[in-house]
């Protein structure tokens, strides 16, 4: 048996699909909360805003798992990435510090979509 991380923090959060739609219209909302790979991602696909609001579920998860909630860690701390193994978290520096200062080691992501609703779900083990 390997060894095991400890639970450092748990969040989760729902973003309805309906109401992302509406704000990308905004082109400056978009640039200032998402990074240019989401921004690629979710526009290179069928209802890019199911994929916008996934990606806000993440950072709103990441927060509340971070017990710092959006204002103490802000949108832009991180930005998510979409692999052929599940989509992952990827911090900033300043992200990254804060996770140091909280003994994170590794983060856990899970994404999903159903109608008018996504929800994300953040492990984060130390």
């Amino acid at each position: 048996m390997g060894v095991y991380g400890v639970i450092a923090g748990i969040g989760t959060d729902m973003c309805r699909v309906s109401r992302m739609r509406r704000a990308i219209l905004c082109e400056r909302f978009v640039v200032r909360v998402f990074s240019a790979e989401e921004i690629e991602y979710a526009r290179s696909r069928g209802l890019p805003e199911r994929h916008f609001a996934s990606a806000f579920a993440a950072k709103e998860a990441l927060a509340k798992a971070m017990g710092l909630g959006l204002a103490g860690m802000g949108l832009s701390s991180s930005w998510i990435r979409r692999t052929d193994a599940g989509p992952v978290i990827m911090p900033t520096d300043a992200l990254n510090k804060k996770f140091g200062e909280r003994s994170v080691r590794k983060s856990w992501l899970s994404l999903t979509h159903e109608g008018d609703y996504a929800v994300a779900f953040v492990v984060l083990e130390s």
